[in-house]
């Protein structure tokens, strides 16, 4: 797994006033990140890139592009195969990124200004994804795709901002990429990086101050409502960098679930402001490294064992096939693990993260318009 999935975002600590849950049966949730965000701009844009000079097939994200139509066509049949025990379908939580960068009013700025085109105005001159934003909406609508916030951008504006205006090698990077179409490949320029933390400042001023990052969530929030027609529930940030300023920006903002990163295998937990917090346990990334399905299992077994629902994560690299094709591996991964889970545990149920709040604040879980009982034991935080 790359590095910087590894690392554990910063956040607030825990406090005496939070509430861990565990819960009586098994469930599971799929959470993925990175959708509606351009990279790569088809293989056209990837031969273009290469004859500017710039290297690429040296990892996964040079062959990060977008999702298409197709892409998310063949991962909803993939999810409408499978049921749980009350006969729902599993949901994967999408998280999205709300606007990308307009490169042509970039690239003509006099201001050295980062100009972003929010999804609510579609893609950037030269991306064409046909039907795709109805395929984001019937797989919502047929219960297979539930969307949550990811951010405004995926990088740091003020960091990019600076760069282009010192006019160094890096802005002529960043020029050159914009030219093909192509925000950024982060791992050629980890300095740009994640919306709410700038990585060239001292630790203690990285991450952006409270009214920034209001500024931030509050259009990414606006542009989710107008484009989802419902407000974000769910938020996960980008690169998982995140802190107490961040979790307040985001409840102002209605959100009530917080998504944490892997690397620690924790039950989830309330907070003083009422939010739940999550916390991925299981890494199916099939395109980013070689994956055990049995290990897998084995690693969805020691949550149930312990009560804590299994967090899967799975980014939306893995189903992409535009410049390779990742898709058809990954399905076949995410099939197989769902269909072992079901068999070992005939009474799972499959959440996501508004029904997963659900449980842990009434108790209950929907199911085709029936209330489902499920025992949930909370437990204080030690002093």
């Amino acid at each position: 797994m790359i590095t910087h999935l590894r690392r554990a975002w910063k956040r607030a600590t825990a406090s005496a006033d939070d509430s861990s849950v565990r819960l009586d049966c098994p469930v599971l949730l799929l959470q993925s990140d990175d959708w509606g965000r351009v990279g790569v701009r088809d293989r056209e844009g990837y031969e273009e890139l290469r004859g500017s000079g710039i290297q690429l097939g040296e990892g996964p994200y040079d062959f990060y592009s977008m999702e298409t139509a197709d892409d998310l066509q063949a991962l909803s049949e993939v999810l409408k195969k499978h049921h749980d025990s009350v006969g729902r379908n599993p949901a994967i939580v999408m998280n999205f990124v709300l606007a990308n960068v307009a490169f042509d009013r970039s690239l003509d700025s006099s201001t050295d200004a980062i100009s972003l085109l929010p999804l609510t105005s579609g893609l950037p001159a030269g991306w064409r994804r046909p039907r795709l934003f109805d395929a984001y909406r019937q797989g919502i609508e047929q219960g297979v795709f539930f969307p949550a916030l990811h951010g405004l951008t995926h990088f740091c504006s003020r960091a990019i901002t600076r760069e282009l205006q010192e006019g160094g090698e890096r802005a002529l990077l960043l020029l050159k990429m914009w030219r093909a179409q192509t925000p950024y490949i982060y791992r050629r320029m980890p300095w740009i990086g994640y919306e709410y933390w700038d990585p060239a400042q001292q630790p203690e001023n990285r991450f952006l101050a409270l009214q920034d990052q209001r500024v931030s969530i509050s259009k990414a929030a606006e542009i989710f409502k107008t484009f989802f027609s419902s407000a974000a529930f769910s938020a996960c940030a980008p690169g998982y960098r995140a802190n107490a300023d961040t979790l307040t920006a985001w409840s102002e903002a209605g959100v009530r679930v917080v998504q944490h990163g892997p690397g620690q295998n924790k039950a989830p937990h309330l907070d003083r402001q009422g939010m739940l917090h999550t916390f991925r346990n299981v890494e199916i990334e099939p395109a980013i490294a070689a994956t055990d399905v049995e290990s897998l299992v084995q690693s969805a077994e020691e949550c149930f064992r312990s009560g804590i629902p299994v967090v899967a994560s799975m980014h939306s690299i893995n189903f992409h096939s535009t410049i390779r094709d990742f898709r058809t591996s990954s399905l076949a991964v995410l099939d197989e693990f769902l269909g072992k889970i079901e068999q070992r545990w005939p009474n799972l149920l499959y959440a996501h993260d508004a029904d997963l709040f659900r449980i842990v604040t009434e108790g209950v879980y929907s199911a085709k318009g029936t209330e489902v009982e499920v025992g949930v034991t909370t437990m204080k935080a030690a002093k």
